[in-house]
């Protein structure tokens, strides 16, 4: 520790840690994800959303995917090291499990819980820790994962960034909301907790004192990393959240005074000019820099990755057939049979006439769910049911009605064809004037969701400003009303809160993406998620 200067202790105190080249640091990003999967980093098994998962009620068969999980995790992060690649997506700290209490529909990102009953959210919550974390090799940890976010966060997610939680019950919170935290940290052992963007009777949750020393560190005994969600530190002092502290220099010493040692975001630069007006002792910031190199040791990540046993683990194990057979044995499990009325259940091919109706009837990119990867293959609600139906069964299919818009968009993704075969052929450039060799090329064989903020398959790892995209494909003859190459522009524009964090990016901001297109009555888009 006395060999850091004080800027350089700062810089391993975000997400984005950054190398010290004279003593061998690499750099190394904390951010990765698994929620049901390894996500946001091309390839991977996608497993139930965990709403699903708890609905199967088998704790060890939540063991068992989150330990393939694990696997594939260790897989991806050696081939990443082995090209000297360090980004976000790429690392062996996984911010999951998400063991909130789902209370109230409203909030919209209950499928990432598991569910409303904090005895099943911690049983599971358990088994999620234990099959990421594996056993220890006698030497390395295999992953580490992150319970969030703490506490007493189950929506509103519109304000969740200057939401009060106050005028709670001593009893509601002992009996709904700490339990799971408890179960994974005493009997879990996990590595991380995530604080949570809101506030608890008054003081943020990242600089609670109550929440993180009181109750996390004194009560329980955790010893490990404390990390705020992404910006939550921000929200101490800008004007759209807290405003519990007048700047970013008070906001990030008070985070780290009440234990919050990493930072996902950027205020922690903060902390030099923090403790040089005397608002933090350096020997605090050094607590917190010795949790998270010592994670960074234990993990191996420090080390030669020959010495690490877990980096024998072959990338064979990604979207393996073993795995996407547990992942259809989760699936049948997540599924309960409430009524079977005159035993019409199962279905007898011959004569049959099934109609398939919905919105996400026919969309595979739905079928993945969010925080996820990209799958081998999808098969649709519609193409199964295809699929299971005779030769003289036949199949009404009626898309009915989009999710909230007015207008229908039909979907011909399947006609479109490359030279290179079916789908689209998506060539990339690290520049913005197709210069020199495409640094990848792939084939794109399932509809896709265009999106960077959220970093799903489409360009995991490029950022926005270096990346140039070619996709080439040939409409079928009979969609063609006229076609050509052009420019396909797709703007996006980042929510307000983030665009006032961070200008490194425009609040609007466009890509473009050449290729050929087709018009008419029907014809081969691309979809996208703004």
């Amino acid at each position: 520790m006395k060999e850091l200067t004080l800027e350089e202790k700062v810089a391993l105190m975000m997400d984005t840690s950054q190398p010290v080249e004279r003593l061998g640091i690499k750099p190394y990003n904390w951010w990765n994800e698994a929620l049901h999967g390894v996500a946001r980093a091309g390839l991977a098994t996608v497993f139930p959303q965990p709403i699903g998962m708890a609905a199967s009620f088998s704790p060890q068969t939540v063991y068992e995917v989150f330990n393939a999980v694990s696997d594939e995790a260790r897989a991806k992060n050696t081939y990443y090291a082995s090209q000297g690649s360090y980004e976000r997506y790429q690392g062996l700290t996984m911010w999951t499990p998400t063991v909130n209490i789902y209370r109230d529909p409203r909030w919209g990102r209950g499928i990432e819980t598991y569910g409303e009953d904090p005895y099943l959210t911690s049983r599971m919550g358990v088994m999620v820790v234990k099959g990421l974390q594996g056993t220890n090799d006698g030497r390395y940890d295999k992953l580490h994962a992150c319970a969030k976010h703490f506490a007493v966060h189950s929506g509103p997610e519109w304000d969740r960034h200057s939401f009060n939680v106050e005028n709670l019950s001593t009893r509601d919170l002992y009996e709904t909301y700490l339990p799971p935290f408890e179960a994974l940290v005493k009997e879990a052992g996990v590595k991380e907790v995530m604080c949570a963007y809101n506030s608890f009777e008054g003081e943020p949750c990242c600089g609670s004192n109550r929440l993180l020393m009181q109750i996390l560190r004194n009560d329980w005994g955790f010893d490990g990393i404390v990390l705020s969600d992404c910006g939550a530190i921000a929200d101490f002092y800008n004007e759209y959240g807290h405003k519990a502290y007048s700047d970013a220099e008070s906001a990030s010493a008070a985070a780290v005074l009440n234990g919050t040692d990493l930072e996902c975001g950027s205020s922690y630069k903060a902390l030099v000019k923090a403790a040089q007006e005397g608002k933090i002792d350096e020997k605090d910031i050094d607590k917190a820099v010795l949790r998270l190199l010592e994670a960074r040791f234990a993990l191996g990540e420090m080390d030669a990755p020959e010495d690490v046993s877990w980096t024998k683990i072959p990338f064979s194990v990604v979207a393996s057939a073993a795995h996407d057979s547990l992942a259809l044995d989760m699936a049948r499990k997540s599924m309960t049979l409430l009524q079977n009325k005159d035993n019409i259940l199962p279905l007898k091919r011959g004569g049959l006439t099934v109609a398939v109706m919905g919105p996400n009837a026919n969309d595979s990119v739905m079928q993945w769910g969010n925080y996820n990867g990209m799958p081998s293959h999808t098969v649709t609600i519609l193409d199964g049911i295809r699929n299971a139906l005779g030769a003289d069964d036949k199949l009404i299919y009626e898309q009915g009605c989009s999710w909230v818009e007015r207008t229908l968009i039909q979907s011909v993704f399947n006609q479109c064809k490359s030279a290179d075969g079916q789908g689209f052929t998506a060539r990339y450039w690290n520049n913005v004037k197709h210069e020199g060799t495409p640094v990848t090329t792939t084939q794109v064989t399932t509809p896709f969701p265009l999106l960077y903020l959220g970093s799903y398959g489409f360009c995991t790892g490029r950022k926005p400003d270096r990346l140039l995209c070619n996709l080439q494909q040939r409409a079928h003859p009979s969609t063609i009303g006229r076609s050509g190459i052009r420019n396909l522009y797709i703007r996006f524009r980042l929510p307000a809160y983030q665009w006032r964090r961070s200008k490194a990016f425009p609040q609007y901001a466009w890509w473009q993406v050449t290729g050929l297109y087709a018009t008419g009555k029907s014809g081969c888009s691309l979809r996208h998620r703004t």
